[in-house]
Formats: C-alpha cells, sequence, structure tokens
C-alpha cells in the first residue's frame, strides 16, 4: 500500500486552480492512471480559455461547492457527492461561477 497526504503534496504550476497529482504511471509500478485533486477558487476556469481533452477517460468526485461544465457539447451543473465520467478524446471545460471553492478529486485511466 502507498499512502500520501495532500496537504504534503506540491501544487502543480497551473494558473488560478491547485491541482496536485497523489499518484501516477511514475510512482505505481505498472500504473495505468492518475489521480489527483483540483482546487478551483469562485470565477476560475479550467482551461483559461477554449476546452481540454485527454488521451484518458476522465472520472471525477466533487468534495465540495459546485461548477458549471460543458462536455460533449453540453453544459451541465455537477455539485458535491456527484460523480462524473468523460470519456478519453471529449472536449470539456469547468467553470467555478459560484460563491465558493470547488473541490474536486480526479482519476485519469488509460484503457
Amino acid at each position: 500500500m502507498k499512502i500520501v497526504t495532500v496537504i504534503d503534496l506540491e501544487a502543480e504550476n497551473r494558473p488560478e486552480v491547485m491541482m496536485k497529482t497523489l499518484f501516477n504511471e511514475s510512482t505505481i509500478d505498472g500504473g495505468r492512471t492518475r489521480m489527483g485533486t483540483v482546487a478551483i477558487p469562485p470565477g476560475s476556469r479550467i482551461p483559461i480559455e477554449g476546452t481540454g481533452a485527454h488521451d484518458q477517460d476522465e472520472y471525477g468526485l466533487v468534495l465540495k461547492g459546485s461548477i458549471l461544465t460543458m462536455s460533449g457539447g453540453k453544459e451541465h451543473r455537477v455539485s458535491s457527492g456527484q460523480a462524473t465520467f468523460i470519456p478519453r478524446g471529449e472536449e470539456h471545460w469547468a467553470y467555478n461561477d459560484g460563491q465558493e471553492e470547488c473541490e474536486i478529486v480526479w482519476v485519469l485511466v488509460n484503457r
């Protein structure tokens, strides 16, 4: 078993949000996933402009707050306690239009 403490990890250099990778292919021998957290302050957007897409399937779990997202050409509201799945290659973005920080746990899985 490997255990990491989120507060001890250094955040990635990403404007406006605090992104931390908990596990990835280099920390888990033979791993096919990346797992991390992101804290999105009110008024922040990922990516800052346009859309993003991954070569992996993306799973997310909103722990706190809510987020306005676009995935597959449709907008969605995702709130605390809800989980998401975005298939690999699907363009998406997320915008915190709320009054509190939105905290998400995400997992990218290679097929």
